[in-house]
């Protein structure tokens, strides 16, 4: 089985969104000054991320719901925090936003 660019596009969305969680907290704008231990808020997008790589559409369908609470906590800090810690935000939520949308379409194809 091949690769469709929407595939591709959405696991990179997904690691692009472990690295922006994992930088944000620990080096970009952390909480207290050294990093905080909010860096591990990171460590549940790793769980789905073999499966994704793999193509399997219960992870794909997984990590869709466990996007979701990211996307929450971006779009609350991107309105509330002060800069940088909003500009990391909002990178955040459109980084859920595109791996939703990517995964729609990927689970909207695979159905067809």
């Amino acid at each position: 089985m091949t690769r469709s660019r929407t595939q591709t596009l959405a696991c990179a969305t997904w690691i692009a969104l472990i690295l922006l969680t994992v930088w944000w907290e620990g080096v970009g704008a952390p909480l207290r000054e050294g990093g905080s231990a909010l860096v591990l808020k990171g460590l549940p997008l790793l769980l789905p991320l073999l499966g994704l790589l793999h193509g399997r559409l219960k992870s794909i369908q997984w990590a869709s719901l466990l996007t979701l609470p990211y996307l929450t906590e971006g779009l609350t800090r991107a309105w509330a925090d002060p800069q940088p810690s909003a500009a990391y935000a909002l990178a955040e939520a459109l980084l859920c936003v595109a791996f939703l949308v990517l995964a729609w379409v990927w689970l909207k194809r695979a159905r067809d």
